[in-house]
């Protein structure tokens, strides 16, 4: 539910303050999508501000309350303003982010010494390029994995064989490096691939268990 007009006309707030102006009925629960440890739930109210595009969301933590987190929202013109709208785009924000610090952390997007344009371009396009071989390989590697077992009650134990997770992105770019690499055999390389991806499967099994109490 929108909270029109919570506040007199032209009167300037701070956003927590917005918190005693909302009513218990205005809170909807509401998911950002799925993440790495489920889907991401979050209790939600927006609220209407002097422009008629533009709002403000307050999400709410549903196992601990106090965890709040404030979004100034603006929808262009052309695009209807819903909860559901602000609460999709709001949950792009952990994916970019996400995607920006894996680029650091494994594909070197910010590891290059150089100062001008052309050479900082020719850098960020290999990055990037790098990083789409071997996402698109993991997507293409993820349509023909079987899905993993889930645990229905919180003292299931785990199948025998809990088979591999998906190829990621990581796995994928560590098969290529090990390859062009060659100082063992490719069954080596694929024996501890395999090992690896059992056991996340196993401790994703415990995971999702441990999420059930």
């Amino acid at each position: 539910m929108l909270v029109s007009d919570p506040v007199p006309s032209k009167t300037i707030v701070r956003a927590d303050a917005t918190l005693k102006l909302i009513p218990a009925r205005a809170w909807q629960i509401a998911s950002c999508g799925p993440g790495s440890k489920g889907d991401r739930r979050y209790a939600f109210a927006w609220l209407g501000a002097a422009s008629p595009r533009h709002f403000l969301l307050i999400r709410r933590s549903l196992s601990k309350p106090s965890d709040l987190v404030y979004f100034y929202c603006y929808v262009p013109d052309h695009l209807p303003a819903t909860l559901n709208a602000l609460v999709t785009v709001t949950g792009q924000r952990w994916t970019i982010e996400e995607d920006h610090e894996f680029g650091k952390d494994q594909f070197g997007f910010d590891q290059s010494q150089v100062r001008l344009y052309t050479p900082i371009m020719r850098h960020i396009t290999l990055v990037m390029a790098a990083l789409a071989v071997c996402a698109v390989t993991a997507a293409q590697a993820r349509t023909h994995a079987q899905p993993l077992p889930a645990p229905h009650s919180p003292t299931e134990p785990p199948p025998a064989d809990l088979g591999l997770i998906p190829l990621t992105v990581v796995e994928v770019k560590k098969l290529f490096n090990l390859s062009t690499r060659a100082w063992r055999s490719g069954e080596h390389y694929l024996y501890w691939s395999w090992w690896r991806r059992r056991h996340q499967a196993r401790a994703r099994w415990y995971h999702h268990r441990s999420r059930l109490t």
